[in-house]
């Protein structure tokens, strides 16, 4: 039985993935879904707000989840459906519900081994199995918003190190946040966009919603230099008293 309960987490992630590639679904997740389908979604979020929302968040996070790519697709439909704000925040959540799916895998299922191999390694896994271990809230937070660091890699370091659950959640939830305002804004935005021109290509896209783009780019280099002050100035004020104590 404990072996079962050890391994069922990537049991069921596994089963999700091959499920969603072999039904093909994965090949919704595109601009051409909300371009063809965009008008159903929105009457059907009129005449039943709650349950679309709901079913928009359990999609989300069973897609996160599953590692699929183009999750961002879902992200964006989120601003066209409920607004940036209602659509970032719902997104987010559900992003933090799919990241905790993946600690779960690499706390059971491929703890062990991946914390030999972090053990043994010197590259990325190493240095982000550390950086978890030691400061769960800070490092998560900031890496969240370092799109550069990979997404599901922070979920199984997590996992693999045991991170405290409570700052695990509140730092993912908190670092995804302004990213997924800002691609709902851009969602919210496409409403503009597909009336002027109902097929817009990645170039026209680009250069409609060029600065909220560079909104999440200053999120990725700015604010993790920000963040990394304000820890120091936290920690300073902290190591005073103790040097200024007889």
């Amino acid at each position: 039985m404990d072996r079962v309960k050890r391994f069922l987490p990537l049991a069921v992630l596994a089963t999700m993935i091959v499920l969603i590639f072999g039904m093909g679904w994965n090949r919704y997740l595109s601009l051409d879904t909300l371009r063809v389908h965009g008008a159903a979604f929105q009457t059907l979020t009129e005449q039943h707000y709650a349950l679309m929302l709901l079913a928009l968040m359990l999609i989300f996070a069973l897609l996160t989840a599953s590692v699929v790519p183009g999750v961002v697709f879902v992200t964006v439909t989120a601003g066209y459906l409920f607004g940036p704000w209602v659509g970032g925040a719902a997104t987010a959540f559900a992003a933090t519900i799919g990241a905790l799916a993946v600690y779960y895998v690499g706390r059971t299922a491929l703890g062990d081994s991946l914390r030999r191999r972090a053990a043994a390694d010197t590259g990325l896994l190493n240095k982000v199995c550390a950086g978890v271990d030691r400061n769960t809230f800070w490092y998560v937070l900031v890496a969240r918003l370092v799109v550069t660091v990979p997404f599901h890699m922070i979920n199984v370091a997590g996992g693999v190190m045991a991170a405290p659950l409570r700052p695990y959640m509140i730092a993912t939830f908190l670092g995804l946040l302004p990213a997924h305002v800002i691609y709902c804004w851009i969602g919210d935005s496409l409403h503009d966009v597909l009336v002027t021109n109902p097929n817009p290509d990645i170039r026209s896209l680009f250069a409609e919603f060029f600065w909220p783009l560079m909104g999440v780019a200053f999120l990725s280099m700015l604010l993790p230099l920000l963040l990394k002050l304000a820890q120091r100035l936290i920690d300073g004020r902290r190591a005073r008293p103790r040097q200024e104590a007889p």
